[in-house]
Parts: C-alpha cells; sequence; structure tokens
C-alpha cells in the first residue's frame, strides 16, 4: 500500500539581498519562507526510520542555498526555484508548495508584509 505525507517547514528566516531595486541588494532583507511538500514513502512509515524518507534538515539546507545563493529580482522567481529544487534534489518529494514574505517590500504604504505562494510537480 503506497502512503503519503506532508513535511511543513514555517517560518523559515534568511537574510538574502533579493528584489528589483539595487539598494535590495545592497543593503539585503529579512525574507520568510514557508515550504509545504508532499512526500510518498511507500510502507517504509512502519519501519520508524530515516532511511527513505525525507530528512528535515536536508530540506531546510536546500531552501537555504537558493535563499542565500544568486540575487532573483522576482521573489516569485525565487519561490519557483525553491519548489523546483525540493522536488529535485528529493526523490520521495512528489510537490512542493513554498510561500515567500517580503516584509519590507518597497511599496509606499503601511503594510506587514507582500507573498507569493508557488506550487510545482515533481
Amino acid at each position: 500500500m503506497m502512503a503519503t505525507y506532508t513535511i511543513t517547514l514555517s517560518n523559515c528566516v534568511f537574510f538574502a539581498r533579493h528584489g528589483v531595486h539595487d539598494e535590495e541588494e545592497v543593503l539585503g532583507q529579512r525574507f520568510f519562507v514557508d515550504a509545504e511538500l508532499s512526500v510518498e514513502c511507500g510502507d517504509g512509515l512502519a519501519s520508524d526510520t530515516i532511511e527513505g524518507k525525507l530528512d528535515y534538515a536536508m530540506a531546510f539546507a536546500e531552501i537555504q542555498r537558493i535563499m542565500t545563493g544568486k540575487r532573483r529580482r522576482l521573489i516569485e522567481t525565487l519561490a519557483h526555484d525553491i519548489a523546483r529544487g525540493l522536488c529535485a534534489a528529493f526523490e520521495p518529494v512528489t510537490w512542493a508548495k513554498v510561500t515567500i514574505r517580503k516584509p519590507n517590500a518597497p511599496v509606499p504604504g503601511i503594510l506587514d508584509h507582500v507573498a507569493v505562494t508557488v506550487e510545482c510537480s515533481a
């Protein structure tokens, strides 16, 4: 019997230099990331071992690698790259949903944050 489960990494925080404006690259800012992953595990949940499962720390490290890597001008592109990266890096991941929140978006008004969400299937 094939089983799936969902892993959610919530409110991961990274300092990075993404954005359209040159100042965003120079100054950098905090970004908040949520990742929801659908993981196919076959009948492996009964074994209660990490083998064949998704290691949360490795998933976090993949998000961190992309977040702190090359600059993206659009957080939409960044979220897409993270979702695709998680699906590609971990074989049991069949679907990823990534939300990025940018609290210091350059808009002429007061807001809590701007957020984008991207979904990707393996």
